[in-house]
């Protein structure tokens, strides 16, 4: 797979909540912040006897940052996740992107916008595995509530497996007021939901589109169902009949790539 280029995102003004610092974990975790340019304060690396760390502690003091050999097991209390692997990297909070930067990457890659919102999620990981899926399938951002919903922790950080790092996070207000925003800038806004009354294989991702993922474990708010353009559905086959939140949210953002590509070699 190529590299990605490094993304740049104007960044508004953060409450305090979202300019301290916090810990990121694990080799690959700490590889791609490294590699997003972002500013690491201080690394920590227990002894590495089979030279696994060599890159990551190159890479940090060539950006400047104080690397600390530690006992592992000062890793274990300072661990977060629980999964370091023999690395924590100090760092500022992850910064959050407003809607209009989110609009400006699809605007600048020259594509219609692919945008995920998720309404309400309260696991890390299912948000870490949310805005993963959604890099990979090459979405222009994710936009999350501020209230009751999870934020960009070091939990979420691990589980997006340093996607977290390429692509723009949005935290707004109110998610309707953002829906109503996006609707205006003519981008179409599709609910998933098991009682959808269409297939999503019957709808068109291929123009602007924002797919809204419900919680856990109520789904869709109403107001936000109300504001949906489309309510869709994920056909289930076996017995078992609802999907994880973020597995969910996988197969809609590929069914828009399948879509898309097919609009591509069509055009």
């Amino acid at each position: 797979m190529s590299q990605k280029t490094k993304k740049t995102f104007h960044k508004r003004p953060q409450h305090e909540e979202e300019t301290e610092t916090t810990l990121y974990e694990g080799r690959n975790e700490v590889m791609e912040l490294l590699r997003a340019g972002r500013t690491v304060d201080k690394l920590f690396v227990a002894p590495d006897q089979n030279g696994r760390m060599a890159d990551i502690v190159a890479m940090a003091k060539a950006a400047g940052a104080v690397v600390t050999q530690v006992d592992r097991r000062k890793l274990d209390a300072m661990s977060e996740t629980g999964v370091h692997q023999g690395v924590i990297a100090q760092a500022a909070a992850h910064e959050y992107v407003s809607l209009e930067d989110i609009l400006q990457t699809a605007a600048d890659r020259g594509e219609q916008p692919l945008i995920m919102i998720c309404d309400g999620l309260t696991d890390p990981h299912n948000l870490g595995a949310v805005i993963r899926s959604a890099e990979t399938a090459g979405a222009h951002g994710v936009i999350i509530p501020k209230r009751r919903s999870v934020g960009l922790t070091a939990t979420a950080a691990k589980a997006s497996a340093g996607a977290i790092e390429h692509i723009g996070v949005a935290r707004v207000t109110n998610l309707s007021t953002a829906i109503d925003t996006l609707k205006e800038k003519g981008v179409w806004v599709f609910g998933a939901d098991a009682g959808g009354d269409t297939s999503l294989y019957q709808t068109n991702f291929v123009g602007a589109t924002a797919i809204v993922i419900g919680s856990e474990g109520s789904g869709l708010s109403r107001l936000v169902r109300e504001k949906c353009d489309g309510i869709v559905s994920i056909p289930m086959k076996g017995r078992v009949n609802s999907l994880n939140a973020s597995a969910a949210a996988a197969v809609l953002l590929y069914e828009a790539v399948r879509q898309r590509i097919g609009e591509e070699q069509h055009g």
